[in-house]
């Protein structure tokens, strides 16, 4: 995890494109000295770096913007929201966006390079087409860099298992057959293994599913045939013992043929790489690899429960300004009566206690990963500075604030029922209601559009990038022609 190590930087790009790059450089320096004061008055305003960052002396830009993104969209866990600044951020800078035919990348089939619009096989060294891989997915690295450089930026989020439990049963109750089998998320928990059957249609979404997003194998005793009544070895959270994510520089490039097999990692004051034939599948080893083989892969990871303190440093990992990363929340299910009782009342229940404490034992993987990513979030915050980004965090919920009063009816998401125009209604699945937003009247052609962007829900986006990027073609009407584009 972390930062682009010197030895992987220096693996992707080889000997010659360096020598490129110091020629560049120095082309840059030599410049520079040519044109003097005038050239530097004008930095200021091609300044990159993020605005609430002090400025370390001269106003000479440290870092380029990175456009080479690869998202992880995993479910349930607020990854919408993030989906949504970057179909903004690519669809400003016309990057290029690696799309589904329809919605999603075949899931929950491992990803595949053959279903993304438009891909060709890459031949003659030829450059990639696509800036940003960001749809649903199951995460399968080798087909992932099929379609994108192996020096993209790859990050995820993940999300309490607990909370994300109460959100998959509310939204997938019709598609989990366990979940569809059980009265309430109580009683599922409570047995689950009186509802759950592994394989069985659509229950990848009733345990683990982190876990099964960020395509991971599972142990041997998860992969029980039907009926089973063994509960799995380590059945309670695992105490974990592993290293942070931004522990130590990723120091190798990205290998398609070694999908499975993490960076070398420090145990016991010795330097080893694990493979499946050393690990016992039913231990905590197991956990500990699969994390170490993550951290080789994803340059940070996102943690819902600090979604603010996690965009902004987001926006220092990709060299983006604090406006790319703010933003309105999307596919929000409105608040139950007993949450909201709940944040009334200041507190869980012991009944809602009771509940976190199965839904994370029950979703033990997912609970290895949160407790991992989020251990490693608070590593970057710490190195990043907590004082600085308290201010950041501020100014960029300040400027969320600012934005809703401008662009919002109410200044806040609202029920469907109140949204007519269909451009802005999110789509509607599951038990509970996804909120969505209304635009105010009056606004500037500029402010429109922005407000647009922000407030556009991620399948009409998604189908507004893919009339950009692949624009019908123009014919001459016939009975034969006139329905090739469907309306979305």
């Amino acid at each position: 995890m972390g930062p682009l190590s010197p030895t992987r930087t220096m693996r992707l790009w080889g000997p010659r494109s360096l020598g490129v790059a110091l020629g560049v450089f120095m082309t840059i320096g030599f410049a520079l000295q040519l044109w003097g004061s005038p050239f530097q008055r004008r930095l200021p305003v091609l300044q990159l770096r993020q605005p609430w960052a002090p400025s370390p002396g001269p106003a000479v830009p440290s870092c380029s913007p990175r456009q080479r993104l690869v998202f992880l969209k995993t479910h349930k866990s607020g990854s919408s929201s993030v989906l949504s600044l970057l179909h903004r951020y690519g669809d400003r800078h016309g990057l290029r966006f690696a799309l589904p035919a329809r919605y999603q990348f075949g899931y929950p089939r491992l990803f595949q390079a053959s279903r993304v619009k438009g891909y060709h096989p890459q031949g003659g060294g030829t450059q990639p087409l696509f800036h940003i891989l960001c749809h649903h997915m199951r995460f399968n690295l080798k087909e992932v860099l099929q379609v994108m450089p192996s020096d993209s930026f790859f990050f995820s989020i993940v999300r309490d298992p607990a909370a994300l439990a109460r959100s998959a049963f509310s939204y997938y109750k019709s598609t989990s057959s366990a979940f569809r089998k059980a009265p309430s998320l109580a009683a599922f928990l409570a047995n689950p293994r009186a509802y759950y059957r592994p394989g069985a249609r659509g229950d990848h979404y009733a345990r683990n599913l982190l876990w099964f997003d960020f395509g991971l194998p599972f142990p041997p005793e998860m992969r029980t045939k039907r009926g089973n009544p063994h509960p799995p070895r380590d059945h309670n959270p695992p105490q974990l013992h592993v290293l942070p994510s931004g522990a130590g520089p990723r120091a190798h490039t990205l290998d398609p043929n070694a999908l499975f097999h993490p960076a070398p990692t420090a145990a016991d004051g010795h330097s080893q790489t694990s493979s499946p034939a050393t690990l016992d599948l039913g231990s905590s080893s197991f956990i500990q690899w699969s994390l170490a083989w993550l951290d080789s892969v994803f340059d940070l990871v996102l943690v819902a429960e600090y979604f603010d303190e996690s965009l902004v440093l987001l926006a220092d990992a990709l060299c983006w300004g604090l406006d790319d990363v703010v933003g309105f929340m999307h596919n929000a299910q409105a608040r139950s009566e007993q949450d909201r009782s709940t944040v009334s009342n200041g507190g869980l229940t012991a009944e809602n206690r009771q509940l976190t404490a199965r839904a994370r034992a029950w979703n033990n993987l997912d609970w290895a990963l949160y407790v991992h990513f989020n251990h490693s979030l608070w590593a970057r915050i710490k190195q990043y500075g907590q004082s600085r980004l308290e201010s950041a965090v501020a100014e960029l919920r300040a400027r969320r604030e600012a934005l809703a009063k401008h662009c919002l009816v109410g200044g806040e998401a609202l029920d469907p029922k109140y949204i007519n125009d269909k451009r802005f209604r999110p789509f509607q699945f599951g038990s509970g209601k996804v909120l969505g937003y209304v635009l105010q009247s009056g606004l500037s052609l500029q402010d429109q559009e922005e407000c647009e962007r922000l407030a556009t829900p991620e399948l009409q986006y998604k189908d507004k990038l893919d009339a950009k990027q692949f624009p019908p073609t123009v014919s001459l009407p016939c009975k034969t022609s006139r329905h090739l584009y469907p309306t979305a």
